[in-house]
């Protein structure tokens, strides 16, 4: 029932404001945002990985509407890449990549300003040994985004996209990026969307991703198990027992901050296991839609608030 004007929030200027002066709230956002600085993000980086884990960062922001701010964003991945080869984590650490935050919603040539911003946050990321995964937003994005992504494979086939089960779409998409050096994130979805394009109950979403993630397993690409749903998880291994499928050739992904024991419990086990890991000042919408996802997460801020009352 809260998820709703949750995900609302996300994109309220009044509610912002009200939730970044709360002051429990910095305590909360350190639980899934590694911090507002790259050293934080490194260092947070060279911690997981030395335990097993593999990363994706993410520099936080999205709706950018400023083709300066759009490039100063390019900038810091360009840097955030940079310190992962200096340092040595590279061949562990991806990054992901919001189109809104490097032009895409801008009124004028958005699409194709985020595409140039892309493409050098690609170079970066070759130049240092390392690969980029494209994030998908709301769905009036999705076509942008899989355009940009079909141009970018062009000069970097390694790059990685993200697919949404519980839009109706997906399975046709799914079967269109099932195929080999295809690097596909499957996620449930995290936005607010109509019943026209979405699937609305959970059960059907968990369905949708499970016939998604059996199109992917069944093809030649690299599908990215992003899911913390015990039940997902376990059909993953089936599905990639049943298709043949060796540890090495598909990986699961969680967030940072939630479910830590189960994602060392499966790196324990031999699987591949990356972490998505967010930072930087601009935390507020990704918070917002980690609050909205799962009841425990804002249960556990609202045990903040109490005690802080």
């Amino acid at each position: 029932m809260l998820r709703t004007p949750l995900l609302a929030a996300a994109r309220s200027p009044r509610a912002r404001t009200l939730v970044e002066q709360f002051p429990p709230t910095r305590a909360m956002v350190r639980r899934f945002v590694a911090g507002d600085y790259l050293d934080q993000a490194v260092s947070v980086t060279a911690e997981l990985v030395g335990s097993g884990r593999r990363i994706s960062l993410d520099h936080l922001g999205e709706d950018t509407v400023d083709a300066a701010q759009a490039a100063a964003t390019a900038a810091a991945y360009e840097e955030l890449l940079g310190a992962l080869a200096e340092t040595g984590l590279a061949g562990s650490a991806e990054v992901s990549v919001k189109l809104s935050a490097v032009g895409q919603s801008l009124a004028r040539d958005g699409e194709k300003v985020a595409l140039d911003n892309a493409r050098r946050i690609c170079e970066a990321a070759a130049a240092a040994g390392t690969t980029v995964t494209l994030d998908m937003e709301d769905h009036t994005t999705t076509d942008s985004t899989l355009a940009v992504a079909r141009e970018l494979r062009a000069d970097f086939p390694w790059l990685g996209v993200v697919l949404q089960a519980y839009l109706h779409r997906t399975e046709a998409d799914c079967a269109d990026l099932a195929t080999a050096g295809s690097r596909v994130r499957l996620c449930k979805g995290a936005y607010q969307e109509p019943a026209s394009v979405a699937y609305q109950a959970k059960a059907e979403v968990d369905r949708a991703y499970a016939r998604c993630l059996r199109t992917l397993m069944r093809g030649d690409g690299y599908p990215m198990v992003a899911s913390h749903d015990p039940r997902l998880i376990r059909i993953a291994g089936q599905l990639a027992e049943w298709t043949g499928r060796k540890p090495e050739s598909f990986e699961y992904q969680m967030l940072y901050g939630i479910r830590p024991e189960e994602q060392q419990r499966l790196v324990d086990t031999g699987a591949t296991l990356r972490v998505y890991l967010p930072y930087g000042a601009e935390w507020y919408g990704y918070f917002m839609r980690r609050l909205a996802e799962r009841p425990a997460n804002l249960a556990f801020f609202l045990r903040a608030l109490a005690t802080r009352n």
